[in-house]
């Protein structure tokens, strides 16, 4: 008698541990990532088809003058624009410190751009902020609606200015490492800013290219393309094609132009993830994307710098007041790709006092 209720015991307990190791696969994984909506969807796209509509085809050959800068020997040829759109669901909290950026430069070379999540009241615009806010849509971390609010900063930057030949992704939490005047120059002047392409022999890479990073040997590269499904990335992206990188990116006109165009890749990357811990959609669209469509036009590396140390949950370390001195500075600009960072993330909001401090004769003293 004993030995029959053991054995039903253990038969019971035995088949209960099999279905806990089972379950994953036999019931349909349940989605963690937000979903972008079908009316989300209907605006972008017809954001997306009016910028496409008015900025026209872009040359092959790059940030070449488009048919935007063809001007008659009369006229004063039309200076090349930097778009830096800025992508927050917090309050700028370095305004101030990219408004001095932004200081007594002609307002011909820039245009500034702000997509910030509507859950956010941002009471405070600075100087060249107000007025630049975009129509936006939320967005989450570890879900597709990232690239969206990227992908509307474009169109939105596209549509606006036909001058704007480079685009310049910004977080909140990032700073800028020099001067105006010296981005630009590095951007669109410079022969030697990019160490990269001064080996290369190929005379049809395009004058600019793209600074985005693409990696392919990234930890957990494989989790991460099959975050939605093994096969759901098949066949537009197989996972040989697949590519990791920085979120934040600076592209030329023509790449921004192919990535607001792009339909097929999207349809992949906005099917929401079974994990959160692997799915970082944002990091993997823009590299794919790119390295798919061309690989040349692009460095393969991002002006932002980012510490990855002791990072924590998908994170990257975040200095703190006391660390912003002048050597942290000069550390942060040192490249093995360019001659410098134009760029760099992570820092606390009280960090703006220090970095204030130290602007005119530190960050914008080249």
């Amino acid at each position: 008698m004993f030995s029959n209720q053991f054995m039903l015991s253990f038969s019971l307990f035995f088949s209960l541990s099999i279905l806990i190791l089972l379950a994953p696969n036999l019931l349909p994984p349940r989605h963690t990532s937000v979903p972008i909506s079908p009316q989300d969807e209907i605006d972008d796209i017809t954001l997306f088809n009016h910028a496409l509509s008015f900025s026209g085809s872009p040359t092959s050959n790059s940030n070449k003058p488009s048919r935007f800068f063809h001007l008659s020997s009369r006229q004063k040829p039309i200076p090349k624009k930097i778009a830096f759109l800025f992508l927050t669901n917090t309050a700028l909290h370095f305004a101030p410190l990219w408004n001095r950026f932004f200081l007594s430069q002609p307002t011909n070379l820039y245009n500034v751009y702000v997509h910030a999540d509507p859950s956010v009241s941002l009471t405070h615009q600075y100087g060249v902020f107000r007025g630049r806010f975009i129509i936006s849509k939320p967005t989450s971390r570890a879900s597709p609606t990232l690239i969206s609010a990227t992908r509307r900063l474009l169109a939105t930057a596209l549509l606006h200015d036909p001058n704007n030949a480079y685009f310049a992704l910004i977080s909140q939490h990032c700073i800028p490492l020099h001067s105006f005047p010296y981005v630009y120059h590095s951007l669109f002047h410079s022969k030697t800013f990019d160490k990269s392409s001064q080996t290369e022999l190929n005379v049809e890479t395009p004058s600019y290219k793209s600074y985005i990073e693409i990696l392919s040997d990234t930890p957990k590269h494989w989790k991460r393309y099959a975050a939605r499904g093994r096969f759901t990335m098949l066949p537009e992206v197989p996972y040989e094609e697949f590519r990791a990188g920085s979120q934040f990116l600076t592209l030329t006109r023509r790449h921004a132009h192919m990535v607001v165009k792009d339909r097929a890749l999207w349809r992949k990357f906005k099917v929401p993830c079974y994990r959160e811990d692997e799915c970082y959609p944002e990091e993997h669209y823009f590299p794919t994307l790119l390295s798919m469509k061309d690989p040349n036009g692009c460095t393969k590396y991002t002006l932002t710098r980012v510490n990855w140390t002791g990072s924590v949950n998908g994170h990257p370390y975040m200095y703190k007041p006391e660390q912003v001195t002048p050597q942290l500075i000069h550390l942060l600009r040192e490249s093995n790709h360019s001659e410098s960072y134009l760029f760099a993330r992570k820092f606390s909001p009280d960090c703006l006092e220090p970095l204030m401090h130290m602007a005119k004769y530190v960050i914008f003293r080249d």
